[in-house]
């Protein structure tokens, strides 16, 4: 790499899904942006998730991600027989040739990320950097490593936020950073200004359950919902109880009837979530993508953890945060209705 590229190289970020690896993958445009603030810095990113980067992009007075390049993967594959799907593939792989990369930073670990690297331009000397092994409980292909330049051995326990500054670090022979230097994620004038989304019927204070995940293992009892939800409607919240598909409208309207003035909302998207979780007095949730945009938002956030490790996805760097449970030992609801009461207490 030159002494200019060294200075102000141009980096590619891939990490394409889903919600909560892409919040967890957020801290490292803050690593490299300490380090190398003239530096090029772009990201591909599947469609859906493009709102969760764009609070991010680069503006005047703020330098973070330069350009979000969105990557329509999922929808392309229901259709790939159809020439629009690929009309738009090839707009897609004209946009991500449009510079070419000194640093790939892929920390996805698939065959499809490593795949996105491969195609992207690439200078003579540029490095792919990308996984070495697979963590516990996380997906990885061992075919991507094919595509690298470099494959970085990281911890089989690792923390999702501290196994992408771990390849980061890698990428530019840093020093390898602990949990002393706090992870960053959104900027504070941003978290600060956010706008509260308004849903008909929701009064405040309100406190917004998350209990539907995509493994039923990792779901939370129903009882222990409504024991919490009634707790908290004592104390004076509404609980509100949001739905991402059919199933889960039908889980939380059975709640809803068993708890004490608790709405069930209309379908909201991502760029909604942020209004709704920064109004909320509390967000308490199971492992899962909106519970995880809660913590990042330094929001006040009990994540619930039952059939998953709590080190993987733990929320580590604020005070606003309680983890409860771990895998294999689902918390009581005595141990979440304390949690909650606690952040609630001292707001």
């Amino acid at each position: 790499m030159s002494n200019a590229s060294a200075n102000a190289p141009k980096i590619l970020l891939v990490k394409l899904s889903s919600l909560g690896d892409v919040l967890h993958n957020l801290p490292i445009v803050w690593d490299l942006r300490a380090r190398l603030p003239n530096a090029q810095i772009d990201w591909v990113v599947e469609e859906a998730y493009v709102h969760l980067l764009e609070p991010l992009l680069s503006k005047d007075g703020f330098r973070g991600i330069d350009r979000i390049i969105p990557l329509g993967l999922r929808r392309w594959k229901k259709s790939i027989f159809k020439i629009n799907s690929w009309k738009q593939f090839f707009a897609f792989k004209k946009e991500l040739q449009a510079k070419t990369y000194d640093v790939l930073i892929e920390t996805q670990g698939l065959l499809k990320s490593a795949l996105v690297c491969a195609l992207a331009n690439k200078s003579k000397d540029a490095q792919v950097i990308g996984l070495a092994n697979a963590t516990k409980f996380s997906g990885y292909e061992p075919l991507a490593r094919a595509f690298y330049t470099e494959s970085v051995q990281v911890p089989k326990q690792c923390h999702a936020v501290d196994r992408s500054r771990w390849l980061t670090c890698a990428a530019f022979d840093w020093p390898v950073m602990n949990r002393s230097t706090t992870p960053h994620f959104y900027p504070e004038n941003f978290v600060a200004n956010l706008a509260n989304t308004h849903f008909a019927g929701i009064q405040k204070p309100y406190v917004l359950f998350f209990h539907s995940t995509a493994r039923d293992a990792k779901r939370w009892p129903n009882e222990s919902w409504v024991a919490l939800g009634n707790v908290l409607a004592k104390e004076g919240y509404q609980v509100v109880l949001p739905w991402g598909n059919p199933a889960e409208k039908q889980v939380s309207e059975e709640l809803a009837l068993q708890i004490a003035g608790a709405l069930v909302p209309k379908r909201f998207s991502i760029a909604q979530a942020f209004g709704l979780i920064a109004g909320a007095a509390l967000t308490v949730g199971v492992d899962t993508g909106l519970t995880h945009l809660a913590a990042v938002l330094g929001k006040a956030t009990v994540e619930i953890y039952c059939d998953s490790p709590t080190w993987k996805t733990e929320g580590y760097w604020s005070k606003q945060i309680r983890n409860t449970g771990d895998m294999g030992k689902s918390p009581s609801a005595s141990e979440v209705i304390d949690a909650s009461l606690e952040l609630l207490h001292q707001a």
